[in-house]
């Protein structure tokens, strides 16, 4: 798996999950600080999946780095950036809880690309077929009021 020749690769997947980590970190802080509109009327089943898609999709951009971060550390291996900076490893080696764990890592990143899709096809959905303004109430404000802020 840590093989020289894609070091070029595995820095630059480290590095952009660590980048997604902080900007999930960020939307997290900003999610609590802020207020969000009002969704718009949906069914029930409605409400309840997309609560439960939203949820998902936070659980995963947490959990990924950290399956990665530990999975690797446990195989032995430090985080290594674009910018030649290693981190770690931090944990005492166990190569085979370090392989389950990476494996793991595996399985969430497939998991979190099709609740992603799976999320884009449900605005759309909202969009072109119900029109109910599901899609646009996702938008920021001032790119549905042409760039004004909204009164």
């Amino acid at each position: 798996m840590y093989s020289p020749s894609r070091d070029f690769e595995r820095q630059l997947h480290e590095t952009l999950g660590l980048i997604v980590l902080g900007l999930a970190m960020v939307r997290v802080v900003w999610r609590l600080a802020a207020t969000t509109p009002e969704p718009p009327p949906a069914e029930p089943w409605m409400a309840t999946t997309a609560k439960g898609v939203q949820l998902a999709m936070y659980v995963l951009l947490f959990a990924l780095p950290f399956t990665a971060a530990v999975g690797a550390w446990l195989e032995g291996h430090p985080l290594t950036l674009l910018a030649g900076i290693a981190i770690g490893p931090l944990l005492t080696k166990s190569h085979d809880i370090g392989t389950v764990i990476a494996e793991v890592h595996t399985w969430l990143g497939d998991a979190i690309m099709w609740l992603a899709g799976l999320h884009a096809l449900g605005g759309l959905y909202h969009h072109f077929v119900l029109r109910d303004g599901v899609l646009a109430s996702m938008l920021p404000r001032r790119l549905l009021h042409g760039g004004r802020s909204a009164s």
